[in-house]
């Protein structure tokens, strides 16, 4: 039996990456560097931004057939048709478009997060609907883009663009798989960018808005919350803002069974699964997933960068409205409100609250503000599900 080395040798060069690969898979590749960079050097939130900036990286690989599905093909054997399996990353794609691991993320969240700073304020929800505004503010604004010959979103688009301004990754890679899938891969890179941004973002807008006087005010106390309160409000919570919107029953309801888990006391095997080993597991899934949706055609595009740029207004009109209405209970409690906690409307958790806490102790070093803007903070998680909820019931 002969073998033609040099054909063999041929068709093993011609069948290389490095052969196929074009400009755009190379800055595509240069993208993911940099977000790694920014998830490893910078700690810019790593448990996502990683796992994204590396899915973006194998997608642009070429040759690797990650992301291609089943396909149709004739058995060599038998000569009759035969489906050909589709890459790996194409089959856990498939959670994130049934959307099914959102809603375990918020699973997750739900089991983290105490409510007690928000039951013990009640008034502090009102900031955390307040740094919703972005999300109506930008939705508005992507619509009236259709003047633009070389630009225009339809409402679906516009509204899954604009849920950036809720700064929360899970809620935004929901909305969008339902409404705007091709737009995925842009908006949860932006969405996650945004909330690791926090700190930078968010002090200039919040100092702007406040004054000095208004920063050092020192607030009372919270009183103390019983376990009761917290076993009755998820199981209000999710009663009552399901039979308003049943459209957020996966977010509302996932995000309130992992508190119940939390704060029953009874299941602590199962609240520790929807911390850890659930939520990570689901974690990698996410991350490499959808950043495995960002291949060179889709992501390169003028469209992407007006993403970007719409996101980052989303979630400045988002830290602006918060911290306004924060300004506005300020002088309306005679000015025992430190209307920097509005800031934390947004729903990076607990970032933006730590974010409060720094920028306060800047100017009354002996300020403690972090509980205080943990209300109206899992407040904008609840806030940010409900916008989802109301945008899914108006498009979907």
């Amino acid at each position: 039996m002969q073998i033609d080395f040099w054909g063999a040798l041929h068709d093993l060069v011609v069948g290389t990456g490095f052969t196929s690969m074009d400009l755009q898979q190379i800055i595509m590749l240069l993208i993911s560097f940099v977000l790694l960079y920014l998830a490893i050097v910078k700690k810019f939130e790593p448990l996502l931004l990683l796992p994204i900036a590396f899915g973006m990286l194998l997608v642009n690989l070429p040759n690797t057939g990650l992301m291609d599905g089943p396909t149709l093909g004739i058995d060599p054997v038998t000569g009759l048709e035969k489906t050909q399996p589709g890459g790996l990353l194409w089959y856990l794609y498939q959670g994130v478009k049934l959307g099914i691991y959102p809603p375990l993320i918020f699973l997750g969240v739900g089991a983290m997060t105490d409510f007690g700073p928000l039951i013990a304020n009640p008034k502090t929800l009102l900031l955390g609907a307040a740094a919703q505004l972005g999300i109506f503010f930008t939705f508005i604004g992507a619509l009236f883009l259709d003047f633009l010959p070389f630009l225009s979103f339809s409402a679906k688009q516009a509204a899954s663009i604009a849920i950036i301004g809720g700064a929360d990754g899970p809620t935004a890679i929901f909305l969008t798989s339902k409404l705007a899938p091709e737009l995925l891969g842009a908006i949860a890179i932006a969405a996650y960018s945004y909330m690791a941004l926090v700190p930078i973002i968010q002090p200039p807008i919040m100092r702007a808005l406040t004054t000095k006087e208004m920063r050092m005010v020192k607030m009372d106390q919270l009183r103390p919350v019983s376990k009761l309160e917290k076993i009755v409000f998820p199981i209000a919570v999710a009663i009552i803002v399901i039979l308003l919107l049943p459209a957020s029953a996966p977010l509302i309801g996932m995000l309130m069974l992992g508190n119940l888990f939390r704060e029953s006391g009874v299941v602590a095997r199962l609240s520790d699964a929807a911390q850890n080993a659930i939520n990570n597991i689901v974690v990698i899934f996410l991350g490499v997933t959808v950043g495995a949706t960002a291949n060179a055609e889709a992501f390169l595009s003028f469209e992407t960068i007006s993403i970007v740029v719409l996101g980052l207004i989303a979630f400045c009109v988002g830290t602006a409205g918060g911290t306004l209405l924060g300004v506005a209970m300020y002088y309306l409690s005679g000015k025992k409100v430190n209307p920097l906690i509005g800031s934390a409307g947004v729903s990076a958790v607990p970032m933006a609250a730590r974010v409060s806490q720094v920028v306060g102790q800047k100017d009354n070093p002996k300020n403690f503000l972090l509980m205080h803007a943990m209300g109206p903070n899992v407040a904008g998680v609840i806030g940010s599900a409900v916008a989802a909820g109301v945008l899914l019931t108006l498009f979907q």
